[in-house]
């Protein structure tokens, strides 16, 4: 029997009633499996006595004392109880705040087990942060010493309001008893024995009830290895049903192809662009026609690619589908990448869609499309959204269910109920962390083919993946990586400054501008504060002391650059208006553009080169670099300056850091994942996908890579087969 499979509900195990079980059901516990997989936080070594004399020693204390007296302190709702104890070596005060039961719990006299940092505090040694645990109500203290029960391993569980730890260890302990038989191993034989590991009943048994710390570690490997493997076991399956094969297990490591252009001498580099431009497609001939500048060799890799995946996607015979996740930096030119698969798919006779989370991001790509595809013969382009106009909606839902249009770029509105396709065979998502599983499914489903094929598709992510998180969340995709910038764009450079010194800042700024450059300026908040405030503080929200996008944008018209034109723009700005207003930016019609982090995307303006971040420790590391990759499109010489409050948190000072010392969007990845945790970073919760229990995918990276190389060993030695 798997252990996941004892859905015996909780209330079965002796001692858990209907108030425990809402207890556990806060937890997301509601079954006999559920809850012997609630593994412990952490351990305390609890083997050796720790008494009351020694509490500076480093380590908590850990004794039986006796109850000596009690005592209040304070007057009516804020009274609170302390508890007078004393043991072999010293005497303490247990301040019980929110405890008033304990007076009856532990009466004078009675015999008590305490564990608990203490310190010396108003003449006495106190604690306020402790357990204890009646031993007996009066009796002999030398006895309880003897019982081996004190002395054990302790071990720490996740709670909720209504549960000790006492009681949790408890009700598993009574459920191990009860249901922890006859559970089997889940992974191979050969691999438990390679590493030493232990059977699966066995780790469920001392994860819970270890006898010392090293026993603990041992399970908690075993079953971080076993959920690892099987994790990766249904992933590398999924893509086993797509592909039809196994692809190389590296892949994901870096780019699919070697560089298409090398050091090597002239005449094999000549050789080596003409037999690029050879295998491209006619329309996608015509695109790399119209470029003023040369491809980077990571564009050309990843576009010959997926040429050749597109091809056996859109081969009749074939049941394979293309699922790529293309990540590059901000500026790495992905999109360019996406225009040329749309070209292929068009020349094979089917229709595309480009998906981005917002309008602002989808009508660049519409306006890059226009200017780029539009003069290609033979290829129609749309434009939808949720806010076309009826009549004009009508007409273009019409064409794309006959199959006129060939490639259409909008929002959420391309996978509305009321939109069909013809022949809809690929599908771009861009900033794909910005949509759920259910909505980038649903994009999909437009596509599937009457024998139930599904389109190929490219999710595109301008935010890094750490490769961690690569593996977990994308691990079923094909990975490629953008990590040549277009030639000729200098490194941003990144300032930081404190609070209170913005105006070296805009000085620097003034003079940018004066040189005929353009700049950001951003804020975390859109409006003021209800209230009145100060007149030296208005520029502030009265509760957060933030600046505000609103109130910043005429103090920066105003007071700071009343020679230069400014402009506002933030998510309450009506969406024509945000588009006409960025449009004049585009055009140099506007020097200033203050705003929210709406223009963290879908924002591109070569002749913008200062990026003035205010508050920049309340921002998010991804914000920050998406935000700094604003600038620096250009040949000229770019600046991000990011002023920052003097109440600096460590992970505040650890950001600021990152983003001063290096532009490398993946190295600022991996540290927001250390920093931030997986399940926070980039939208990841959204995903779906990320349902471990034990194993952290930062913290156990090289067990998950040995496990991801476990299983494409495994499932060729038993030659594809799934079964275990």
């Amino acid at each position: 029997m798997k252990l996941q499979d004892i859905e015996t509900p909780v209330t079965s195990v002796s001692g858990i009633g209907p108030r425990f079980a809402k207890n556990l059901a806060s937890l997301n516990i509601f079954t006999v499996s559920q809850l012997l997989t609630h593994y412990p936080r952490s351990y305390e070594d609890r083997t050796q006595l720790i008494p009351l004399a020694k509490f500076n020693s480093g380590q908590k204390v850990h004794t039986i004392a006796r109850v000596t007296s009690h005592e209040w302190f304070g007057y009516g709702r804020m009274k609170t109880l302390k508890i007078r104890i004393e043991d072999d070596t010293a005497s303490a005060v247990l301040v019980c705040f929110n405890r008033p039961f304990l007076e009856k719990t532990f009466p004078a006299g009675s015999i008590i087990s305490v564990t608990g940092n203490f310190t010396e505090k108003y003449g006495d040694l106190q604690s306020a942060s402790f357990e204890a645990e009646l031993l007996q109500k009066d009796g002999d203290e030398e006895l309880i010493t003897k019982n081996e029960g004190f002395f054990s391993i302790a071990t720490l569980y996740p709670l909720t309001a209504g549960l000790s730890q006492a009681q949790m260890h408890k009700f598993i302990t009574t459920a191990l008893h009860e249901y922890g038989k006859g559970i089997n191993n889940e992974i191979p034989e050969f691999y438990r024995s390679k590493y030493g590991l232990l059977g699966k009943q066995e780790a469920i048994h001392l994860i819970h009830n270890p006898a010392s710390i090293e026993e603990a570690e041992k399970a908690r490997q075993t079953l971080i290895y076993e959920e690892l493997f099987l994790f990766q076991l249904g992933i590398v399956k999924r893509t086993l049903d797509r592909k039809g094969h196994l692809p190389d297990e590296t892949s994901y490591l870096q780019s699919d192809t070697d560089s298409v252009i090398s050091d090597q001498n002239i005449a094999e580099k000549r050789e080596k662009e003409e037999s690029f431009y050879r295998s491209l497609s006619p329309k996608q001939k015509q695109l790399i026609d119209r470029l003023s500048f040369d491809l980077t060799s990571d564009q050309k890799s990843v576009i010959l690619q997926m040429n050749k995946e597109l091809d056996e996607s859109f081969s009749g015979s074939s049941s394979f589908s293309m699922a790529r996740l293309l990540q590059g930096d901000v500026g790495s030119g992905k999109t360019l990448v996406a225009f040329f698969a749309c070209l292929r798919a068009v020349d094979s006779g089917f229709q595309c869609a480009i998906l981005s989370p917002t309008e602002l991001l989808s009508r660049q790509h519409a306006e890059n499309a226009a200017r780029l595809l539009e003069p290609i013969s033979g290829v129609r382009l749309a434009y939808l959204t949720g806010n076309i106009q009826a009549k004009g909606r009508n007409k273009l839902l019409t064409e794309l269910s006959q199959g006129s249009i060939d490639i259409v770029i909008g929002t959420h509105a391309l996978f509305s109920k009321n939109v069909h396709y013809k022949h809809l065979r690929f599908a771009v998502i861009d900033e794909q962390h910005r949509f759920g599983v259910i909505q980038r499914n649903l994009i999909i489903e437009k596509g599937r083919s009457p024998e139930g094929k599904a389109p190929s598709f490219l999710m595109m992510s301008a935010t890094p993946i750490p490769q961690t998180l690569a593996l977990t969340v994308f691990g079923d995709l094909d990975v490629s990586v953008l990590r040549t910038m277009p030639p000729g764009r200098k490194c941003i450079q990144t300032h930081l400054t404190r609070a209170g010194n913005e105006a070296r800042v805009y000085e620097a700024v003034r003079k940018e501008i004066s040189d005929g450059r353009q700049a950001y300026f951003v804020y975390p908040l859109i409006e003021k504060a209800d209230e009145e405030t100060d007149q030296q503080d208005y520029l502030f929200d009265k509760k957060t002391e933030l600046k505000s996008a609103e109130d910043m944008y005429s103090f920066l018209q105003k007071e700071v650059y009343p020679e230069f034109s400014c402009a506002l723009v933030h998510s309450k700005v009506d969406e024509e208006d945000q588009h006409r207003i960025l449009t004049d930016f585009s055009k140099g019609k506007i020097q200033i553009l203050v705003a929210t982090t709406v223009v963290e995307v879908g924002v591109d303006v070569p002749n913008a080169t200062c990026m003035i971040i205010e508050h920049a420790e309340r921002f998010g590391l991804a914000a920050l670099h998406q935000l700094r990759g604003r600038v620096g499109r250009g040949k000229d010489q770019s600046h991000c300056f990011l002023i920052y409050s003097s109440k600096l948190t460590d992970a505040g000072k650890e950001r600021l850091k990152a983003m001063h010392e290096t532009t490398d969007g993946f190295q600022i990845a991996e540290l927001d994942l250390k920093l931030r945790g997986p399940g926070e970073v980039s939208g990841i919760q959204q995903s779906g996908n990320l349902l471990l229990g034990i194993a952290d995918p930062l913290r156990d990276k090289e067990i998950l890579l040995q496990a991801r190389k476990d299983v494409y060993e495994y499932l060729k030695d038993q030659s594809k087969s799934l079964t275990l």
